[in-house]
C-alpha cells in the first residue's frame, strides 16, 4: 500500500500545470513573495493623502422649523457700554413707572412684579381686561392724553399680573391684548368711547384708584375695584348747573376786563355768556350735536357787543364783551390735548382731537360772523386796530387772570381742594405773559409759550404732591393765554370783507394756541428731568421714527 501511495504521487507531479501557473503575474522561483497587508488599502482617486487633516463628522441634522440655516452666526453683539439694566423706582408715582415701560422696547421690560396676590391661582384673564379697559375708558372720556391712559392700563394689568399685555388707545376706541405665553393664544378686548363728559373730579377719583392698585400695600380685589369704579360713576358732579352757568359768566367778564374793559363791559360780557350758556344746554337737551351748540354759544356775546357800539358807547367796549366771549367758548382743553398726543407719537389720536378743535372753532366763527355780519350792515363801527389801544393795568389784569382760572375750573368740575392752585398758577402764567410781552416787549407768542412752559410745569409738580393727573392743574391755569382777542378780530376782519388781513389774524390765533399747547407739554418734560426719572441713567429716548 506504501509503494502504492508513492506511485500516485508522481503521477500528480507529472501532471501538466494549469493557465494560471503559467501566467505573468505568476511569482517567480526564487524570489521573495512580499506579505499581503492586513487592512486592504482603496485604489479610489478620492483617497485621502497620509498627513491630511479630516475634519469631524457634523451632527445629524435637525429638521426642526426654527433650526437655523449653517451660515447663520449665533454670535451676539454687545456695545461697549454695556446692555443698560431698567431699575423701576417704587418711591416714584405709578404715571411715570408706567410711562417708562411703555417707552421701553419690549425685549427690555423687566418682569412683573403683582402688588395684587391672590391665594388661588390668579384672577381671571377677561375680568383684569375689562376692569382696564373701563378705567382707560373714564379717562379717555375725561379728556386724558393717549399715552397717560395706555400708562394707566398698563398699570392696572401689571398689578393683577398680567405682564404680557399691549395696551392700544385712539380717539374712540380702547383695545388690549394679553398673551399668556410664546405657545398660548392671545386674548383681546376692546371697548368705545360714545360719550364725552368734562368731570375733573371724576378723572382724580380714578386716578386715585390707579394708584390704590399699584400700591403694594394696599389690598384691592377685582370685586373691590369695580365696587369702586360703579361708584365713581354714579357720583354726581360737584357744582350744580346754575354755578356752572354763573362760571362760565364769570369767565367772559374777567376776560373782558384783560382786554381793556371796565365794569359796564364786565357785566355785558357776564350776561352774555351766560344766555349763550342756556341756550347751549337748551340744544344739548334737544339731542343736537356740539357744533351746533358752540355756534349757538357764540352769537349772544357777540350780539351784547353790538348792542354796546350801535348805543354809540365805545368801539372798544363793544370789542371786550365779544372777546370776553369768545374766551369761554375756545376748546383749550381738547387742544392741549391733541398736540400732547402729537408730540408723544400718538398721531391718529392727535389728528382726531385736532380735528375736533377744527370743527368747534369753525362753529364759534360761523356764529359770530353772523352776528358781526348783521351788525355792520346796521351800521355798527366796529374798528379792527383797537386792539393796539388797550392799555395796561397790571394789578387789575393779573386778578382778572386768577378769577378767569377760578371759573375754568369750575366748568371743568374740578374737586374743590385744587381750586386755589389753579388760581394761582393762572394769575402766575398771566404776570410771566404780561412782563414779557409789555414789559420786555418780546413777541406775544413766544411770551406765550413761556407762559405756557411755566403753567406744565407747576402743574407736574402739582400733581406729584397730591398723587393725581396733571390735566386739572394745567387746563384751567391756560385761560388767560387763550387767543380770544386774535380770534375775534380775525372774524370782524372777514365780516368787513377784509379776507387777508382776517386770515392773518386767525393764523396769528393758531400760532398762539400751538404755542400754548407746546409749551405745556415741553413744562411737563422739563419737570420730569428735573425729577427723579424712575429708568436706567443715560438710557436715550426711542426713536420713533427716523425721518424716512
Amino acid at each position: 500500500m506504501e509503494k502504492r501511495a508513492l506511485t500516485d504521487l508522481e503521477a500528480e507531479d507529472r501532471k501538466p500545470q494549469s493557465d494560471e501557473a503559467r501566467s505573468a503575474f505568476a511569482p517567480v522561483g526564487g524570489v521573495e513573495t512580499v506579505p499581503a497587508p492586513e487592512v486592504e488599502q482603496p485604489t479610489s482617486e478620492f483617497t485621502i493623502p497620509q498627513g491630511l487633516r479630516i475634519p469631524p463628522a457634523p451632527p445629524e441634522a435637525d429638521t426642526s422649523a426654527f433650526t437655523h440655516p449653517q451660515s447663520y452666526h449665533h454670535s451676539a453683539f454687545t456695545p461697549a457700554e454695556g446692555i443698560p439694566k431698567v431699575r423701576l423706582t417704587k418711591d416714584a408715582p405709578w404715571q411715570d413707572r408706567m410711562r417708562t415701560m411703555l417707552r421701553t422696547p419690549v425685549t427690555d421690560r423687566p418682569a412683573s412684579e403683582p402688588t395684587q396676590r391672590h391665594e388661588d391661582e390668579g384672577p381671571a384673564v377677561p375680568r383684569v381686561l375689562d376692569l382696564t379697559l373701563r378705567i382707560g375708558e373714564l379717562l379717555l372720556a375725561g379728556g386724558e392724553g393717549a399715552e397717560d391712559v395706555e400708562a394707566a392700563m398698563f398699570a392696572v394689568c401689571r398689578s393683577y399680573g398680567l405682564d404680557r399685555c399691549e395696551p392700544n388707545v385712539t380717539f374712540t376706541l380702547l383695545s388690549i391684548s394679553y398673551q399668556p405665553s410664546l405657545v398660548d393664544d392671545p386674548v383681546t378686548a376692546s371697548r368705545t368711547v360714545r360719550r364725552r363728559g368734562t368731570d375733573y373730579t371724576r378723572l382724580q377719583a380714578v386716578y386715585q384708584l390707579v394708584d390704590d392698585i399699584s400700591a403694594e400695600e394696599i389690598d384691592v380685589s377685582l370685586e373691590e375695584a369695580y365696587r369702586a369704579l360703579a361708584q365713581i360713576r354714579r357720583n354726581r358732579h360737584p357744582y350744580p348747573g346754575w354755578a356752572l352757568t354763573m362760571a362760565s359768566g364769570l369767565l367772559a367778564g374777567a376776560a373782558s376786563v384783560l382786554v381793556g374793559g371796565d365794569t359796564p363791559v364786565f357785566i355785558a360780557a357776564m350776561l352774555g355768556a351766560m344766555l349763550g350758556d342756556r341756550l347751549a344746554w337748551l340744544c344739548a337737551g334737544r339731542g343736537l350735536p356740539e357744533f351746533y351748540q358752540f355756534l349757538v354759544a357764540a352769537m349772544p356775546p357777540a350780539a351784547m357787543g353790538v348792542a354796546l357800539t350801535l348805543s354809540h358807547t365805545s368801539t372798544v367796549s363793544g370789542s371786550a364783551v365779544i372777546t370776553g366771549g369768545l374766551f369761554a367758548l375756545l376748546p383749550g382743553r381738547a387742544l392741549v390735548a391733541g398736540v400732547q398726543d402729537g408730540l408723544t407719537g400718538y398721531y391718529i389720536t392727535a389728528a382726531a382731537r385736532l380735528l375736533e378743535v377744527m370743527y368747534f372753532f369753525v362753529a364759534i366763527v360761523v356764529g359770530v360772523l353772523t352776528v358781526l355780519y348783521l351788525g355792520v350792515q346796521l351800521g355798527a363801527q366796529l374798528d379792527p386796530d383797537v386792539a393796539l389801544q388797550i392799555t395796561e393795568r397790571p394789578e387789575a389784569q393779573i386778578l382778572a387772570s386768577m378769577a378767569l382760572s377760578l371759573a375754568f375750573a369750575v366748568l371743568l368740575q374740578q374737586e374743590r381742594g385744587s381750586v386755589l392752585m389753579v388760581t394761582l398758577n393762572g394769575g402766575v402764567a398771566w404776570a410771566i405773559f404780561g412782563a414779557l410781552h409789555f414789559a420786555g416787549d418780546i413777541s406775544p407768542v413766544a411770551a406765550t409759550a413761556v407762559a405756557a412752559g411755566v403753567v406744565g410745569l407747576f402743574g407736574q409738580l402739582f400733581s406729584r404732591y397730591r398723587f393725581s393727573s396733571a390735566l386739572p392743574y394745567i387746563t384751567a391755569a391756560i385761560g388767560p393765554l387763550l387767543p380770544g382777542s386774535s380770534t375775534y378780530f380775525g372774524v370782524l376782519s372777514i365780516a368787513q370783507n377784509d379776507v387777508q388781513g382776517g386770515l392773518g389774524a386767525l393764523t396769528r390765533a393758531a400760532a398762539t394756541a400751538m404755542a400754548i399747547a407746546i409749551g405745556v407739554n415741553l413744562g411737563s418734560e422739563i419737570s420730569r428731568l428735573l425729577l427723579r426719572v424712575p429708568g436706567a441713567a443715560g438710557r436715550r429716548a426711542a426713536k420713533r421714527t427716523r425721518g424716512f
